[in-house]
């Protein structure tokens, strides 16, 4: 399973590779990858950015259900990849102090600093799933990768 897992964020990231070569642009390259990621990997539930505007995490391109617009400062997932800048991975958010709840059927969480060409974080991958434990090194390490094309 793992070794079938790693293949196809491979391949994903072939496809993703050659279509960022047709623009440049930060936002048009996420959305780009949610549609990628969204319709391939059948366990995502929600994959979307959220990009930091004035002190705020305000939610970016997304793929799923209804996002919150804005995250409550320093609570969640997504600030405390913010604040330790790096990559979290939760395997039951209801075991996640403060975890913020956009979607009540998700069960599994990872969220990827997303950083500019100067390595400066500027927002944040998030992806759920509604399996518990769904997330692994696996999908850190291919995501923090995929992530990695935004700003290249």
């Amino acid at each position: 399973m793992e070794i079938r897992k790693a293949r196809k964020y491979v391949r994903i990231y072939t496809q993703l590779e050659i279509l960022m070569q047709s623009c440049s642009d930060p936002l048009a390259r996420m959305a780009t990858i949610n549609a990628i990621l969204y319709h391939k990997m059948e366990s995502f539930s929600w994959v979307g950015f959220y990009l930091l505007s004035n002190g705020q995490l305000i939610v970016g391109p997304y793929q799923g259900p209804l996002a919150c617009q804005v995250l409550e400062n320093n609570k969640g997932v997504c600030w405390a990849c913010i604040n330790e800048q790096k990559t979290i991975t939760v395997p039951d958010v209801r075991a996640f102090p403060g975890h913020i709840a956009c979607d009540s059927r998700s069960r599994s969480e990872i969220v990827i600093p997303l950083r500019n060409k100067d390595k400066e974080v500027v927002g944040v991958m998030d992806v759920d799933s509604r399996i518990t434990g769904n997330f692994d090194d696996t999908d850190a390490r291919e995501l923090e990768k995929i992530c990695s094309l935004v700003y290249r």
